[in-house]
């Protein structure tokens, strides 16, 4: 099983666009070469493996569709390339979805704009590309009849068929009033709490389905701020996502066997302890409880290398019905709240003659304590804006004009997360057209009331050239000085912070990802907006929570569903 997390892609540089479509065509060029060989092709058919049907017809999306399917072509192709990809050649084919099983229980709406026959659909498509985010995808909808009881049982399957192309059968299993496990509401951070304290989250469930739960899975996660620092034997831990640390967390799967009835609510015998690191700021806590006995809770493990844990044996605890009022789908909360970091816009002083150009070096430091995770808006860059000097032109940036009416104001951005002792370089390569003595141009961030920012007096830097050193330069906590022609302090426009630490999932309590932020500082915000620190809101979905909810939907429902097609919609 496959589970996935989404995530939102972040400006790319125009290289990389070149990069992916090198690969693009490499991938297309092998699948031309494995056509000259008469080999078929390989085509995977996706979508969920399971799907539960509550009997008294509560769901969380009326009238949507319960099941997506999807398909991967042959090659690979990275959606965030910026590029489309090229087509795989191919003479059409046909994709079956038969949903006959389903007839004694269930009304089914197969997908629009394939021919219907009963509770069969036969789906033709020429269209093929390599991955899966520009190909077709098909929608199913199920809904009970008034004769469906609990324990109904049926399996949809799905097929492909199509001349030089092999796909594989992929089924759906439908099961009718099955155990439905919803999450124990986490408490409110408690008064005070600040980074470095340890949060205590009472876990447990109701199974407000029709049958019982032969064993359950809890599965609970932080992002990098956040460790845990007691081990269950029960438990393995692992760390996913190692070289994104939007998706990074650490992560548990604590088994637990026996029977967990229907109507009735289960505590654990303990509360987590959540430590939060002293960098820690709007970390992400979840966990979720899911129907899946001990022997199946190998194929949530899918992706990451998990080790077992040692300790005690966590268990679960009977707690009567529960109050239906302190359950819900989802459970996860922002630790800690209360932190804070300092961002630190320094400049240079340069000096030249006219007709020359010079360099001259730009940073944004973080100073800490906190990082800027920006974990809830998928990793949106934070935006600066820079007043080019009286007299001088821009010969070359990693920054872009703010609009046509002010060619003298660059925006610049700085991808996150930014780490809590990173910082961000960025060269100016600017022509002295006329010499102005002391000639300064501010660099600043947006004006707005930021509590967060534990020093707004170094929120400002200049620029100045040709000098005499008494310009006042307020804010200014370190720009760099050159003679004629200097370079002032150029930079690289990667990041140099790491991700701190390997930071294990268990005892240990360390709370470092191990990967480099190398973010790219130059290019336009994807939103290409000059409004707050951040480039825009972004999704108020967690990102890096989001294969969990997947993972661990209501009911047992362990989605694999594949991206959504872009280029057309679900049909």
């Amino acid at each position: 099983m496959r589970l996935s997390t989404p995530h939102s892609p972040l400006a790319r540089a125009a290289v990389a666009g070149v990069a992916a479509a090198g690969l693009a065509a490499s991938a297309l060029a092998g699948v031309a070469h494995a056509a000259d060989d008469q080999a078929p092709l390989p085509v995977t058919l996706t979508g969920p493996d399971k799907v539960d049907l509550a009997l008294d017809g509560a769901e969380g999306e009326p009238g949507e569709p319960q099941i997506r399917l999807g398909l991967t072509g042959p090659g690979e192709y990275d959606p965030d390339s910026g590029t489309e990809p090229e087509p795989v050649p191919n003479d059409g084919y046909k994709v079956t979805i038969d949903a006959t099983a389903l007839g004694g229980f269930a009304k089914v709406r197969l997908p629009q704009w394939c021919e219907a026959d009963g509770l069969v659909a036969v789906c033709e498509e020429n269209t093929l590309y390599p991955g899966d985010s520009y190909n077709p995808s098909w929608s199913v909808r199920l809904d009970l009849k008034d004769t469906a009881e609990a324990g109904d049982f049926g399996r949809i399957k799905v097929t492909g068929e199509g001349a030089g192309l092999a796909f594989n059968e992929h089924t759906v299993d439908v099961l009718v009033g099955g155990p439905e496990l919803l999450k124990k509401k986490l408490p409110a951070e408690p008064e005070g709490f600040r980074a470095g304290d340890t949060y205590e989250a009472p876990l447990g469930f109701r199974n407000v389905g029709s049958m019982s739960a032969d064993g359950v899975v809890l599965r609970f996660g932080g992002s990098r701020g956040l460790s845990f620092p007691d081990e269950y034997d029960n438990c393995s831990y692992a760390e996913e996502n190692k070289d994104n640390l939007i998706r990074y967390q650490k992560v548990a799967l604590c088994t637990f066997e026996g029977e967990f009835l229907p109507g009735a609510a289960y505590d654990l015998s303990e509360p987590i302890r959540v430590r939060t690191a002293d960098f820690a700021l709007g970390d992400i806590f979840h966990y979720g409880f899911d129907a899946v006995g001990a022997k199946e809770a190998g194929a949530l493990r899918s992706g990451a290398d998990y080790r077992q844990g040692t300790g005690r044996t966590l268990t679960l605890e009977p707690a009567g019905s529960g109050d239906a009022s302190h359950y819900a789908k989802y459970a996860e909360i922002d630790l800690p709240t209360r932190n804070t970091y300092d961002l630190d816009l320094t400049g240079a002083r340069v000096a030249g003659a006219q007709g020359e150009t010079v360099t001259v070096g730009i940073g944004l430091s973080n100073h800490g304590p906190a990082w800027i995770g920006a974990l809830r808006s998928g990793g949106e860059p934070l935006g600066f804006t820079v007043q080019i000097p009286e007299g001088a032109s821009v010969v070359d940036s990693p920054c872009r004009p703010v609009n046509d009416r002010t060619p003298s104001q660059y925006r610049c951005w700085a991808d996150t997360p930014f780490l809590e002792d990173d910082r961000r370089d960025y060269s100016f390569k600017l022509r002295i057209d006329k010499v102005v003595e002391g000639a300064k141009g501010k660099i600043s961030l947006p004006e707005w009331d930021d509590p967060r920012e534990g020093d707004p007096s170094n929120d400002t830097g200049w620029i100045v050239l040709n000098g005499t050193g008494d310009e006042e330069t307020p804010g200014d906590t370190g720009g760099t000085t050159g003679g004629t022609g200097s370079t002032g302090g150029a930079g690289s426009t990667g990041g140099t912070g790491t991700a701190g630490g390997s930071g294990s999932a268990g005892g240990t309590g360390t709370t470092g990802g191990s990967a480099s932020t190398g973010a790219t500082t130059g290019g336009q915000s994807p939103q290409g907006g000059d409004g707050g620190l951040l480039a825009s809101t972004g999704s108020p979905a967690l990102l890096a929570s989001a294969g969990a909810a997947l993972a661990l939907a209501a009911g047992g429902v362990l989605f694999a569903v594949a991206r959504r097609r872009r280029a057309a919609g679900v049909r």
